[in-house]
């Protein structure tokens, strides 16, 4: 079961979730957190390297190589000031 709400902590709005473990992930949990670290954030820091090294590495959506005409930030920009200028 998942419950999720809002709190408002200091004017800004945080997202809370319940969720419910049971005791041996919990157990698993509270042996794998870090000196000052809080529970939610070792519960956190656990699924994301978990959900990680069970989807494995993933492509970005893009990758800028730099490549290119000398001048295509000049031609954008000039591009859609013709665009603007039309209307």
């Amino acid at each position: 079961m998942i419950v999720e709400f809002i709190l408002d902590i200091g004017g800004v709005k945080v997202a809370r979730r319940t969720i419910s473990l049971p005791e041996s992930v919990e157990d698993l949990a509270r042996k794998s957190a870090r000196e000052g670290e809080s529970f939610s954030a070792t519960v956190a820091r656990l699924i994301e390297l978990g959900a990680r090294a069970d989807h494995g590495a993933h492509r970005p959506r893009y990758v800028a190589s730099g490549e290119g005409p000398e001048d295509l930030g000049a031609a954008a920009e000039r591009y859609l000031r013709e665009l603007v200028e039309a209307r």
